[in-house]
């Protein structure tokens, strides 16, 4: 019955699709706010590293590297199980997007660093000489001159976010991993391995795919918008 032809195994996914389903909105919303934390940790790390301040950097130091130095696997499960023994237990979901947040957020903060360090300092001293507090400086001048340099690889940090859901697995989850594995070990479900799998697998696919799409397109926008304004600089 797990065979990659068998019409009954094709048609029990078909049956229980409300699984998959389920497992695909658990995923989703799981991963946008996680994704939402990740961008916030990024923004506020990624700014300590580069405010110039050695206890800022120090501590933006070592979140980065404690963080993206251990396994999210073992992340996710001290964060779930170590509050469940204390006493204070959260939600698989919502032990989910604080480890999957926090684990990402030590990547996108290297994002922003690298974004930043990536700007002419240039840019930093004439915003300086127009009176620019560094929140200021940082909101209306530098931040927006690095969205084309770290828009890939936060897309592609987001993507990885999202595959990453899988770890809710190792706590019993709902995602989509989860319940993939569930049907196709389940009493009445069990057996339709090949089928299940590449369900999941397109689940994710449908997801991830458009984004690094999207990202691509708006790069090269950005690109050629620039190349656009360039050209009518030196014309004028």
């Amino acid at each position: 019955m797990s065979g990659l032809f068998s019409t009954r195994a094709w048609e029990k996914v078909w049956i229980y699709r409300d699984t998959f389903l389920l497992g695909l909105w658990n995923t989703v919303k799981t991963s946008f706010f996680a994704i939402l934390l990740a961008i916030v940790l990024g923004i506020i790390f990624g700014l300590m590293a580069t405010s110039g301040k050695k206890v800022l950097k120090a501590v933006s130091r070592v979140y980065i590297e404690v963080i993206q130095n251990t396994p999210i696997l073992l992340q996710c499960c001290f964060l779930y199980y170590a509050l469940a023994f204390s006493g204070h237990s959260i939600g698989i979901i919502a032990a989910g997007v604080i480890a999957l947040g926090v684990y990402t957020g030590a990547y996108m903060a290297e994002v922003f660093r690298s974004g930043i360090e990536a700007i002419p300092k240039g840019q930093f001293e004439a915003a300086q000489s127009q009176g620019f507090k560094y929140v200021e400086k940082m909101y209306y001048i530098i931040l927006p001159q690095t969205l084309k340099i770290i828009l890939p690889p936060a897309v592609n940090q987001v993507v990885n976010l999202i595959k990453n859901t899988s770890c809710l697995y190792i706590i019993g989850g709902a995602d989509l991993i989860s319940l993939t594995y569930s049907f196709v070990t389940g009493e009445n479900t069990g057996g339709s391995y090949a089928p299940g799998y590449i369900v999941s697998g397109l689940c994710f696919f449908i997801i991830c795919f458009p984004l690094s799409k999207f990202a691509s397109t708006w790069e090269e926008y950005l690109k050629k918008r620039d190349r656009k304004t360039n050209i009518a600089v030196k014309e004028a």
